[in-house]
């Protein structure tokens, strides 16, 4: 019996208001029973950065994940790598073997230079739906805001789905300082000129989901979640902890009033 007023949140085959995992390489057995009760909250899992590669069970977790009806896709990292050996090649090819239908392009640990990504980009959409992400995994690497905005215009306008702001699984570089603070100028900013229904923030943590939360709606799309965390982070969209208590009293932002989707 449902009596509390909550915020609304989307539902089903979702377009924003996104749970993305990350999965470090969960053992099958254990990811079947947090499926079981979590699935519904859960919308696209990331194998996190180049587990996938030397998962032995890979093929039966992308199967998992897809009867449950959640996007599977390969870490950044691995795409990084499989550049750095000129493998592109073959890495598209290993994803369509494997029944992936999603493609992160990015370049947290290398620099590659913009126009390569979007030539990978423009060819990897034939096939899959493209994520590209913006920001480095070096904590020393600060982008100006408007490099940040820029970027992910392009993205955009280059036909990626989404966009990642990079914040690493520790919440400490990107849109993060080294101490995990937030650069809440930049994200101020980002959301000014950028539609954030097609940005996912990484919030590895309880504290950067629930600034997430707070500033941009229960609706706000979230990276790199953990997999224990996932009822927690909906109990948190739902204004069901202290921190997001007021949420659906404050419903300032038009994303917290987006019909279900």
């Amino acid at each position: 019996m449902e009596f509390l007023k909550l915020p609304k949140r989307t539902t089903g085959d979702r377009s924003y208001g996104l749970t993305s995992i990350a999965d470090f390489g969960t053992p099958v057995g254990r990811l079947i029973s947090i499926l079981d009760d979590y699935s519904h909250i859960i919308d696209i899992a990331k194998m996190g950065i180049g587990s996938a590669y030397i998962t032995p069970n890979i093929q039966q977790k992308i199967d998992l994940y897809k009867e449950y009806q959640i996007k599977p896709y390969c870490g950044g990292t691995l795409f990084e790598k499989c550049y750095q050996q000129n493998k592109i090649t073959e890495y598209l090819a290993y994803l369509k073997k494997l029944g992936i239908e999603w493609i992160e392009v990015s370049n947290g640990t290398l620099d590659i230079p913009l126009e390569e990504r979007l030539t990978i980009i423009e060819r990897a959409k034939e096939d899959f739906h493209v994520i590209a992400e913006v920001g480095s995994k070096d904590c020393d690497l600060d982008m100006s805001i408007s490099e940040w905005q820029e970027e992910i215009q392009i993205f955009l306008e280059a036909g990626c789905e989404y966009v990642i702001t990079e914040g690493r699984d520790s919440g400490t570089s990107g849109i993060y300082e080294k101490s995990g603070q937030i650069k809440s100028e930049l994200i101020d900013e980002l959301i000014k000129g950028i539609d954030p229904k097609k940005i996912i923030f990484e919030a590895p943590t309880a504290k950067h989901q629930m600034f997430f939360i707070n500033q941009i709606g229960p609706n706000v799309n979230l990276g790199n979640v953990k997999l224990d965390d996932v009822l927690t982070l909906e109990a948190q969209r739902n204004g069901l902890r202290s921190e997001t208590f007021y949420l659906e009293e404050q419903n300032a932002n038009y994303i917290n009033q987006a019909p279900a989707h």
